[in-house]
């Protein structure tokens, strides 16, 4: 018999406002569900989105945190992949191996996919608290079905290994999964938080020759360089659009462009960035305020317009073959991360993310 866990989350009590530690109940896993102590977790731009940015006050009171590793508490009736003890990566984007999604080699998308924020079995003074992206990491534990867990190598250090919850899977896979990067070809990355970054890793990994990295702020450079970035440009240096500078530093447009921000704006520059008769463009940042548009000859003279959630990696087997990536030395995190704090420090980590002073501040949750 599983008893409720008494233990500490950071919650949203209402939009734009300072995250409150608080005792929460964690109640027992149900059916195939299994409780995970979460060991550290990143603080990503998604996050602070839904907490300041777009208001749905369907979201409130909520735990955050989508960007997390942690061990297996205990498991639910009918839990048969997991036991006490499994080094796990909760995920926001579910497998679970028996839908039309999860059988077809084309996407990453599952049936069960984007878990509705109801389903949460954490409570704080008699409210239940939604669960954000079905995870819910800003707590000491959490209740996650087992489709939307990837078991991953115990060797690896979780309070590194949990940025390939959400950030590198989205931006490295937006490069070698969807918009399958070539060798020899010349790329363009827009916004280099941590999945702009990643893009540019991404790049590099599928042996692209030029990898102009775009951004306003440029403190952001250094690190896109070491990630592999071979041009830096800042917008604001020019006095023309940016996807005309792009054009001429490639004699006509990048084979490939990321936009790794949420700004529709920004999404056009990087379509218009990408060469005439075979550019791709990718969009990998995030919003749902506004849409995206561009005069239709873009498209009709060869362009393609595409999008990647979770950079195509399926949930479970895209986590587990990073992790083991990053254990062979074949991919950096330790790069992305700038800030280690405490969960009780969130509402910092909060503000270095707004100020664009940190590319990732990961917490540590419970000891490991």
């Amino acid at each position: 018999y599983e008893s409720v866990i008494r233990c500490k989350a950071a919650v949203a009590w209402e939009f734009n406002q300072p995250l409150v530690i608080e005792e929460v109940e964690v109640a027992p896993p149900q059916e195939k569900e299994i409780r995970i102590k979460i060991v550290a977790t990143g603080v990503c731009q998604s996050d602070l989105y839904f907490l300041c940015k777009c208001l749905n006050q369907t979201m409130f009171p909520a735990v955050f945190g989508h960007e997390a590793a942690g061990v297996v508490e205990s498991i639910g009736p009918g839990v048969t992949e997991f036991q006490p003890g499994d080094t796990v990566i909760p995920l926001f984007m579910p497998q679970c191996r028996e839908c039309r999604l999860c059988k077809s080699p084309k996407t990453n998308l599952c049936v069960n996919g984007c878990p509705s924020s109801s389903r949460s079995r954490i409570s704080c003074r008699g409210r239940k608290l939604l669960q954000f992206l079905g995870t819910s990491s800003f707590s000491e534990f959490t209740v996650v079905k087992e489709i939307s867990v990837a078991k991953i190598d115990p060797a690896a250090p979780l309070h590194k290994v949990c940025l390939i919850g959400c950030a590198i899977c989205t931006g490295y896979g937006a490069a070698v999964n969807t918009a399958k990067v070539e060798a020899g070809s010349s790329c363009a990355v827009f916004g280099l938080g941590a999945v702009g970054l990643a893009a540019v890793m991404g790049c590099r990994a599928a042996a692209a020759s030029r990898i102009i990295a775009v951004d306003i702020n440029p403190e952001k450079f250094e690190k896109a360089k070491v990630l592999g970035a071979t041009d830096v440009v800042n917008p604001n240096d020019h006095s023309r659009p940016i996807q005309q500078v792009i054009q001429e530093m490639t004699s006509g447009g990048v084979d490939f462009s990321f936009e790794c921000i949420g700004n529709v704006e920004v999404m056009r520059s990087a379509l218009e960035s990408c060469a005439a008769g075979w550019g791709v463009s990718v969009i990998a940042g995030w919003t749902d305020m506004q849409n995206f548009s561009a005069p239709p000859i873009q498209l009709m003279t060869g362009r393609k317009w595409t999008g990647t959630l979770f950079g195509g990696f399926k949930g479970k087997d895209g986590v587990a073959q990073m992790v083991r990536a990053y254990l062979d030395r074949k991919l950096m995190v330790d790069e992305f991360i700038t800030h280690n704090l405490r969960l009780d420090q969130v509402n910092e980590a909060v503000e270095l993310m707004k100020n664009g002073r940190c590319v990732r501040a990961v917490l540590s949750v419970a000891p490991q």
